[in-house]
């Protein structure tokens, strides 16, 4: 070969090696591009969830955070600290709201409000945004949006005060529309400490784990507890739909005692008078043979649909976090069956729940979804997002709701409610005192539900449920008209103060009396 020939050969070769290094470069390029999409596209959620990967937090806390707002104030904000995180949560009143809003920590993450909302608070809520997309790409958010609460201020407050120093939960709701006006659990904590990620947040943290009361646990959406005899409404309306009982006044077959049917068991009551007592006289009284009876007449089956037709078994409610759900057992013998219909045996529920049901009394047997956020906003003020009322279940009839409304208002005017009783409004309750603890040994649960409505108002205004872990007293002298309904009326009290057509001086004149200044009355037993 001359040597013309072999210089062209070398340099076809230096040719095809070049084309083949390009290629391979290109391949490579086009396999970097790829994992760079599969990374920041398809595998972002599963990188930024690690807990080794601080960017997301860095980010998140890099810049203010939005509020939440309880009757048109913020009672949340951020503070500038510097450092790696350079804004950390304040609340205003946090004990007060702590059952609402929960914490937003960089240590420990975020809850409750804080947590379903955390989008937006945030600012990566796409819909704060016109270019979402745009966003994402160059990783700049606008500013953390606002989420407007339905809490009504007084009746929060309210709830806060009358409970301070017991252990127990109030939820308050209006009933037309399932509106939150009021969620408390107590004992109580601040968020607040738990903001920053200072050694001092870890203690706080430890502490409060390590509280034998439990303050961190929101008892008024994520405690169950055996309701007692409020459940007694649920009862009476299955018996009632069901036609077991046609007239609440005439006598029911209700020996006293009652044997719990196929034990050798015997069912009494704590006040006299039930011996075959008419469903009005039995749910005045609170009588626990009627109504245990009642709710073998009815049947396991429809007892249970009645009860989830008030909301019981209901895994999927939100407010908008995760309520836990209350139950009530399908499968019961007669006897587990009696107990389970006076609120006792498997029976547990939420006060939110219990709330629901005193809602579905008020509203005419609807039971409107129970909801926290009125809308939310951009931090312009600029609305995303609005809430709507939507009935979630049909609990009973209309006409059963009207007996019962009026069974209800019976107990407040002269039964086991008096104490719930407010001057220049129509207030129906019922009580209840739930035993629990191993034999019943347990300090007994004091319960009331209720609703107020003003006597010259088109609907009730607020529907409330309370419970009283640690009722003072001897056991024999706990009940829920005495614990829990003179919290329940100054809930209520707070609510309709805030309507012009009950507030004080509404019409000109004096203010109404307060029914915490009135005479007090004894309650019965219940």
């Amino acid at each position: 070969m001359s040597l013309p020939d072999d210089l062209d050969f070398a340099r076809q070769e230096g040719t095809r090696t070049i084309r083949r290094a390009a290629a391979l470069c290109a391949a490579l390029l086009v396999a970097l591009l790829a994992n760079a999409t599969r990374v920041q596209i398809f595998e972002t959620e599963r990188y930024g969830a690690n807990p080794a990967n601080h960017r997301e937090a860095i980010d998140r806390y890099g810049r203010p955070r939005g509020d939440i707002v309880v009757d048109g104030r913020p009672v949340t904000g951020s503070r500038y600290t510097g450092g790696m995180f350079r804004y950390e949560r304040t609340y205003t009143d946090g004990p007060l709201y702590a059952a609402v809003t929960g914490f937003a920590s960089q240590r420990y993450g975020t809850t409750l409000l804080e947590n379903a909302q955390d989008p937006l608070l945030a600012g990566t809520d796409p819909m704060l945004s016109l270019f979402p997309l745009w966003n994402d790409l160059v990783r700049k958010h606008p500013p953390g949006g606002h989420v407007v609460t339905t809490l009504d201020g007084a009746a929060q407050r309210a709830a806060y005060r009358y409970l301070a120093g017991r252990t127990g939960a109030v939820a308050a709701l209006e009933p037309s529309t399932g509106r939150i006006l009021a969620l408390v659990s107590a004992p109580s904590y601040d968020p607040g400490e738990l903001s920053g990620a200072s050694a001092s947040v870890a203690g706080a943290w430890a502490r409060l784990n390590g509280d034998a009361t439990r303050p961190m646990l929101n008892r008024a959406i994520r405690q169950t507890y055996p309701p007692g005899s409020t459940f007694k409404v649920v009862t009476a309306a299955a018996a009632l739909d069901a036609g077991v009982v046609w007239d609440p006044d005439e006598r029911t077959t209700s020996p006293d005692p009652y044997r719990l049917p196929g034990t050798t068991t015997w069912l009494r009551n704590e006040t006299y008078g039930c011996a075959n007592a008419s469903l009005r006289y039995a749910f005045e009284w609170s009588c626990n043979t009627v109504f245990a009876k009642l709710g073998v007449d009815v049947g396991v089956r429809t007892m249970a649909a009645t009860a989830e037709g008030f909301g019981f078994n209901d895994p999927k409610l939100r407010i908008p976090f995760p309520v836990v759900p209350s139950t009530f057992d399908r499968e019961l013998d007669p006897a587990q069956l009696a107990l389970s219909s006076i609120g006792q045996f498997d029976t547990r529920a939420t006060p939110l729940q219990m709330a629901m049901i005193a809602a579905a009394v008020a509203d005419g047997g609807s039971v409107q979804a129970p909801y926290l956020v009125e809308k939310t906003t951009t931090s312009a003020g600029d609305t995303v997002g609005t809430a709507a009322p939507r009935t979630r279940y049909r609990a009973m009839s209309p006409a059963t709701a009207a007996v019962l409304r009026q069974m209800m208002t019976d107990v407040v005017r002269e039964g086991t409610g008096r104490t719930a009783a407010i001057p220049g409004a129509v207030v129906g309750g019922k009580t209840g005192t739930a035993q629990h603890g191993v034999g019943n040994s347990g300090r007994p649960y004091a319960w009331f539900i209720s609703w107020a409505q003003a006597h010259d108002a088109a609907e009730p205004a607020v529907a409330v449920a309370v419970v009283v872990e640690d009722a003072a007293g001897e056991r024999g002298e706990i009940s829920g008209g005495g614990d829990a309904a003179p919290i329940a009326r100054g809930v209520m009290e707070a609510v309709l103060d805030s309507r012009p057509e009950y507030g004080p001086n509404s019409n000109g004149s004096a203010s109404r009396p307060r029914s915490g200044t009135s005479a007090r009355l004894s309650p019965s037993p219940k």
